[in-house]
């Protein structure tokens, strides 16, 4: 009887074992998802900054985006995110960098298109929580014309500021 009973705990702890390896996921989802919307959650607060036209809260808020962006464990993210993270990192580290060292909003805001568009293309490559607004204003960026990502679809323009705060459109709701 005593045999019994240590082969079933044997059997039940081996079983318990081959189940927890194979139910383990390639990727820790958690990790990707907090490390990635860390990332995307202190974009936003850079734009509202430039969208106020706070120059200093603009430096701060790059600050808090970069410890964000270095944090980001590439290993923890699932293959696309992954492939797109190793191919934007370094570009959106650096852009970042620039504009935690420049206290002038018009050069913040030329940087910010910058990273705009590299921040654009790493969301449409992860699993963001909630829609995200790809939005456009034609005048900005010297009449080229600069998008921007927000989570409000209501236009608030981080290029222009009070003095031309809805100035713009949604060109894309990225879920």
């Amino acid at each position: 009887m005593k045999s019994k009973i240590t082969l079933f705990f044997a059997l039940s702890l081996f079983l318990s074992v081959s189940m927890a390896k194979a139910t383990t996921p390639l990727y820790n989802q958690e990790a990707a998802a907090s490390s990635l919307t860390a990332v995307f959650d202190n974009y936003f607060l850079l734009k509202d900054a430039l969208v106020k036209t706070d120059a200093k809260d603009a430096v701060a808020k790059a600050k808090e985006l970069l410890e964000s962006v270095n944090e980001v464990k590439a290993a923890s993210l699932s293959k696309t995110e992954q492939a797109t993270w190793l191919k934007m990192n370094k570009k959106i580290q650096a852009n970042v960098q620039k504009m935690a060292t420049t206290a002038d909003i018009k050069g913040q805001r030329a940087l910010f298109v910058v990273l705009s568009s590299n921040m654009q293309i790493v969301l449409k490559a992860s699993k963001y929580s909630q829609p995200v607004y790809a939005q456009f204003c034609p005048m900005a960026n010297g009449g080229k014309g600069a998008s921007w990502l927000s989570k409000e679809k209501g236009v608030k323009n981080p290029y222009y500021g009070n003095q031309m705060l809805t100035c713009g459109s949604v060109t894309e709701t990225i879920k």
